[in-house]
């Protein structure tokens, strides 16, 4: 598979260069004394979010870096040269953690985010370094400090606006391709998604998101049945998830029964999943058994509230009703979001009075 979204990795920053023993020999002065320059420092390692890699391909080939040695230094007060760091690429939104001990380092959320991750060693003195009142005549030099090294693991959760989780052959793909350019693999039989796709969908002339397809879930998922749920992580970020069920299967007559069956799974990959905006739709109204079942749940939602919107992603009926849903339930995030920054409700409430006229109609204090 192209699409690579974890991967290990060992590093080594380069290994600092050695100090010199060097003494100056002049024609009219033979004991000039020392002279001998430092060693430079090895180069260090640094991870960069790239926005043009969506990916951890690159990194799959190639499992060691070695950043550049300093140069040694060199009689005449030569210093030697620092080493070249060595810079990798991830696509945004790569986790970074110590493969030893589990601990995480940095979440590289946007591009340009960067990271060292292991500094080069330091250069060692010359014995010009040593010169003392006692001692004008120093025979030593200092070795270059070997650079850190350090096993990585990268993971990549991919940043999504809008999750889609449902059960393999629900119509996850098709649906992608109707609210966005995205053009992911279509079949008839269950699994055509094997790793996750990214779509835009534009809401409006101003405003886009990105949405998330991730391969099917079945019951046992969080045990290891099917794919797993390895590709779980993907919808993370996601600040709304869309649960998109099969109306049409004929080996399930209750909808509600495969919504509860993909909530308990992700409850068990991790509860705070559950905590975010969620939206229902029951996908393949076209069907002539999806439109006998379509009545019974009109007007009713699920068990924790949620209402029922149908659509079908193959004529694409009811798809710009729940685009217009999607926008309606995002301005209601981003606006609960602002509202929970402390502080925020107060400035509008004073913002709203200022503009009224309440307070005389200046703005000072707003921020």
């Amino acid at each position: 598979m192209r699409f690579v979204d974890e991967i290990e990795i060992l590093v080594e920053a380069g290994k600092g260069g050695n100090g010199c023993k060097s003494f100056l020999r002049l024609k009219r002065k033979p004991r000039a004394g020392p002279d001998g320059g430092d060693g430079g420092k090895g180069g260090d390692i640094l991870i960069r979010a790239d926005g043009r890699r969506n990916t951890l391909l690159d990194l799959r080939f190639q499992r060691q870096y070695r950043a550049q040695d300093g140069k040694h230094g060199r009689g005449k007060q030569q210093h030697g040269r620092k080493g070249e760091d060595l810079i990798l690429h991830v696509p945004p939104g790569t986790l970074l953690l110590d493969a030893e001990t589990g601990e995480r380092l940095i979440d590289l959320h946007r591009p340009g985010d960067s990271f060292f991750v292991a500094q080069g060693g330091k250069g060692g003195h010359g014995n010009m370094r040593f010169v003392t009142s006692t001692c004008r005549a120093p025979d030593i030099a200092e070795q270059g400090l070997p650079g850190q090294t350090r096993r990585l693991r990268c993971e990549l959760k991919l940043l999504a606006d809008v999750g889609i989780v449902g059960m393999p052959n629900a119509g996850k793909s098709t649906l992608l391709s109707r609210i966005s350019s995205a053009r992911p693999k279509i079949a008839d039989y269950p699994f055509t998604t094997l790793v996750p796709y990214l779509g835009i969908a534009r809401l409006d002339e101003d405003r886009t998101l990105v949405v998330a397809d991730i391969p099917g879930i079945i019951p046992g998922a969080s045990k290891g049945e099917g794919l797993g749920l390895r590709f779980l992580r993907h919808i993370e970020r996601a600040e709304v998830l869309l649960f998109l069920l099969d109306l049409g299967d004929p080996q399930e007559d209750n909808p509600l029964r495969t919504y509860r069956i993909l909530t308990e799974e992700l409850a068990h990959y991790s509860p705070r999943l559950l905590e975010k905006k969620r939206i229902l739709a029951l996908n393949k109204i076209d069907l002539p058994l999806a439109k006998s079942r379509m009545q019974p749940l009109s007007g009713m939602t699920a068990h924790d509230g949620l209402p029922f919107l149908f659509i079908s992603t193959l004529t694409g009926e009811g798809i710009p009703k729940l685009v217009r849903h999607i926008t309606e339930t995002f301005k209601s995030q981003r606006g609960a979001t602002a509202e929970a920054v402390p502080g925020n409700a107060e400035r509008k409430k004073k913002l709203k009075a200022i503009l009224s006229g309440g307070e005389g109609g200046e703005l000072k204090g707003i921020s």
